[in-house]
């Protein structure tokens, strides 16, 4: 019995250490385009509506979010934030610079 609590402690311990581990890099750089978004500008997303409650009282309702970032603070370079992103993340250096990714808008 205390074999099998071990194990079961165990299976989600190396599940979350292997999760640490590096990615391919073609994810890396899909992950590491929102790092270097960041870099160049704050993302703001700001939510109104309207609804009604159980008790069929209308509400109102709202929420404002921004996604700011250290390297923006700091004004680092987008195409370096991204090279050490995908570093970091895979081990490997981008396959192609951050100008020549899909979907990158600098």
């Amino acid at each position: 019995m205390r074999a099998r609590a071990g194990v079961m402690v165990a299976i989600p311990l190396l599940a979350a250490l292997s999760a640490c581990g590096p990615v391919p890099v073609e994810q890396a750089e899909v992950t590491c385009l929102r790092d270097a978004e960041l870099a160049v500008r704050p993302r703001t997303n700001v939510a109104v509506g309207i609804g009604t409650g159980f008790d069929g009282d209308t509400r109102g309702f709202g929420s404002v979010s921004v996604d700011l970032s250290g390297d923006y603070l700091m004004g680092r370079d987008p195409a370096q934030v991204y090279d050490r992103c995908v570093q970091r993340r895979s081990g490997q250096p981008p396959r192609r610079p951050l100008a020549d990714q899909p979907g990158w808008t600098g």
